[in-house]
């Protein structure tokens, strides 16, 4: 019980922070979800200024506060026009002192309305250079990862949570094409550096292993193993470089010490899993697929992570643990609703692996595993009917 209620608290973490959830087949597999960029705001907004602080009034009972604030410079105008040195009155106090910087943007639903002003974002002159010299959301990806990869752990911290943000949000094959540019000395830093935030490790980590080399893999693996019952959030990017840099051999490391060590925390273990279905995805054969399938079928004598495996074996058609699973199913500790829905949808996914003569009508011969797994279904229909039926019921065709 203690174990499943660990698991729960350890997934839903992973889902908070966006690892490996629906995103990552389309931006970087292990970053947390960001909200909207900088130039997307910009492209989305309909007037983009650089003002400074006038002046302010504090409101009262009977009327709100205002703040005037001078245009120094326009970025994105709309068709009316705005120019600099024209004034611009928001109907809210903000206390500041003159001179102080900010960025305005706005948007007008109607043509005939006037513009409505967004909340002010206080800037640098360099944050301020920063966004307006960015490329367009237009550009291709790769070309505009260019730019904001100079500005990763950039000293300021608008500059920087931008550029981690465009990074979070890219593609990861844009990301991969990226790799000869990057700042290998400075990624390798960041992945050491207790001052990195959490967040970004899993980026970096990926970005180590797309232009790093085998010593880079050492002070990697030195890392992977430091002692700790904390949840590292962004390990699993960390494992996922640390696979791309040493394939076959550093995946045996971490099967000794995240897969079958049973002393270190549920969590070291779950992102040892998602480095392991990153490969699968994303490694392009830097390791072959039978060996990724055999690292995951260490962690079927893992109750708690049983019903993952599983569904990830099936999904990888490995069809060699139909006999362990009909021996697994409601046995001791995985006697679990979760497991037995597992195998059973296991089973009916097996029996839809034919030949394509075969699903085109033509006359061939039914493969071995599709038998065994019509034959594992009838024993299991006639041992739990029930969990059966439901797995029938809710069996989808993108299941087959």
């Amino acid at each position: 019980m203690l174990l499943r209620r660990w698991k729960s608290l350890v997934l839903s973490l992973v889902a908070a922070i966006g690892l490996f959830a629906g995103q990552a087949a389309y931006a970087c597999p292990f970053c947390a979800s960001p909200s909207l960029t900088m130039a997307e705001q910009v492209a989305q907004s309909d007037a983009v200024v650089l003002v400074q602080w006038a002046s302010g009034k504090k409101g009262d009972d009977k009327q709100p506060g205002t703040t005037v604030y001078e245009i120094k410079q326009v970025v994105r105008n709309f068709k009316d026009g705005l120019k600099a040195g024209e004034k611009v009155t928001l109907p809210r106090f903000r206390d500041s002192k003159a001179g102080d910087l900010f960025l305005i943007m706005g948007t007008r639903a109607d043509r005939n309305k006037e513009i409505e002003w967004g909340s002010p974002l206080e800037v640098t002159e360099t944050s301020f250079n920063y966004i307006a010299q960015a490329p367009s959301p237009e550009l291709p990806v790769a070309k505009r990862l260019e730019y904001y990869a100079k500005f990763l752990e950039f000293s300021d911290q608008l500059v920087a949570n931008d550029a981690y943000g465009e990074f979070a949000n890219a593609p990861y094959k844009d990301i991969t094409s990226l790799a000869e540019k990057l700042p290998r000395e400075k990624v390798r830093k960041w992945v050491t550096s207790a001052d990195t935030p959490p967040t970004r490790l899993g980026l970096y980590g990926l970005l180590i292993g797309l232009c790093g080399n085998q010593e880079d893999a050492k002070i990697v693996e030195k890392k992977l193993m430091e002692k700790t019952q904390d949840f590292r959030i962004g390990i699993d990017g960390l494992m996922s470089g640390y696979l791309l840099l040493t394939r076959d051999k550093g995946l045996a490391v971490l099967e000794d010490s995240k897969l079958r060590n049973k002393e270190i925390p549920f969590s070291e273990t779950y992102a040892a899993m998602q480095a392991i279905r990153f490969m699968w995805q994303y490694g392009e054969g830097k390791i072959e697929p039978e060996r990724l399938r055999q690292s995951m079928r260490i962690l079927l004598e893992r109750p708690e992570l049983a019903d993952l495996v599983i569904t990830d074996l099936a999904r990888w058609k490995d069809w060699s643990i139909q006999d362990q699973l009909m021996k697994m199913y409601g046995d001791g500790e995985f006697n679990i609703p979760s497991i037995k829905r597992s195998i059973v949808r296991y089973m009916l996914v097996s029996t839809k692996d034919l030949p394509k003569e075969a699903t085109a009508g033509a006359d061939a011969k039914v493969p071995e595993h599709v038998e065994r797994g019509r034959k594992n279904i009838e024993e299991l229909r006639q041992k739990d009917p029930k969990t059966v039926s439901e797995a029938e019921r809710f069996f989808l065709p993108s299941d087959k």
